[in-house]
């Protein structure tokens, strides 16, 4: 017989990987058809050298639609876990480098990306968005046992 908290948890970890995997879905989603565009925006945040930011750009959208999947079926969890939260705590300390350096950017988070007039920004909700998924992150890779995922019918 299974403790209700631990079905709780599982429910919790379910919660947390749909979130996380449905936002990094659509992420890439929206920008995987113009990978260009997707350039622009990570060299936008002026950390990168400008090629590799290109292909930094290049290949974001294809990596978050990958571990998205990945999350929403809850296979490799743990480690789809660690990837996606790396993911966003690698925007978190773009965007605060933007913030803090001075730029006025668009992050591109969900396409588009760029400059942007200064009361554009939305820095603060970015980072607020960007951290719930973070601790998101950490929950499943503290708890990757989830309700209804590919890990749980595949490796008991």
């Amino acid at each position: 017989m299974r403790l209700q908290g631990g079905r709780t948890a599982e429910l919790i970890g379910l919660l947390a990987r749909l979130i996380l995997g449905v936002v990094l879905v659509v992420a890439g989603g929206l920008k995987v058809t113009s990978p260009l565009v997707s350039a622009r925006a990570v060299r936008a945040f002026q950390i990168l050298p400008y090629d590799l930011a290109g292909y930094v750009g290049y290949a974001l959208p294809v990596v978050e639609i990958l571990v998205g999947l990945l999350l929403v079926v809850g296979l490799f969890t743990r480690l789809s876990a660690v990837v996606g939260g790396l993911l966003m705590l690698a925007f978190i300390i773009g965007i605060s480098s933007a913030w803090i350096r001075g730029l006025s950017i668009d992050c591109g988070c969900f396409g588009g990306g760029g400059a942007v007039a200064a009361p554009q920004t939305k820095y603060v909700a970015d980072l607020l968005r960007d951290a719930g998924l973070v601790a998101c992150a950490v929950w499943l890779v503290a708890r990757p046992r989830t309700a209804y995922s590919l890990d749980h019918r595949l490796f008991r």
